[in-house]
């Protein structure tokens, strides 16, 4: 765990005060916090390799079997085009609830470690700034400062495209035949 993920903390609230904004799970990538709706989060789960899927894009990891549903494994480093690392103790599989209702799949996220849940009021999320056309921030649902720290809000309903939705969607095969998930 490095100096920024140990600096980061809860954001705290008066005892006995409601407090009426959004939960995130914040993450680690190349150095860098990010966080995504803490709702979307369905559980944590250490490293485990995947079973690789021929001829799907290099940030497919490939599937794991995790208690007999399929689960698409995005590395999220290759997913923002960062800087490809080895996988450590500290390396996490977020597994989050992407679409609505009929849509609604779960999918894996590599990141690099898990850092916090922090108490975010909507007040408090900055716009994502425009960076033109050659930078693509439609996933970023905004910007928040913590203990002096950047986190940037990822809008897990917006990291694929519909194509990709339906890619993923594609990977549908036998759960027996998904690496099964060490209990």
């Amino acid at each position: 765990m490095n100096a920024t993920t140990r600096q980061m903390k809860n954001v705290t609230r008066e005892i006995g005060q409601e407090f009426t904004g959004e939960q995130y799970l914040s993450f680690e990538l190349d150095g860098e916090i990010y966080a995504v709706d803490i709702l979307r989060v369905q559980e944590i789960k250490g490293w485990v390799p995947a079973m690789v899927i021929p001829n799907t894009p290099d940030y497919v990891k490939g599937v794991i079997n995790l208690r007999g549903t399929v689960i698409p494994i995005i590395d999220m480093r290759k997913r923002f085009n960062l800087n490809e690392v080895e996988y450590t103790a500290t390396t996490v599989v977020i597994v989050i609830s992407i679409g609505k209702g009929e849509l609604e799949r779960l999918i894996g996220i590599v990141v690099d470690a898990v850092s916090d849940v922090l108490d975010v009021n909507a007040e408090d999320i900055s716009s994502t700034p425009d960076f033109g056309t050659q930078v693509n921030t439609e996933y970023l649902k905004g910007l928040v400062t913590v203990d002096k720290h950047m986190v940037m809000l990822l809008d897990t309903e917006r990291m694929f495209t519909t194509s990709e939705h339906d890619e993923l969607d594609s990977f549908g095969i036998n759960p027996e035949q998904a690496v099964e998930e060490n209990e």
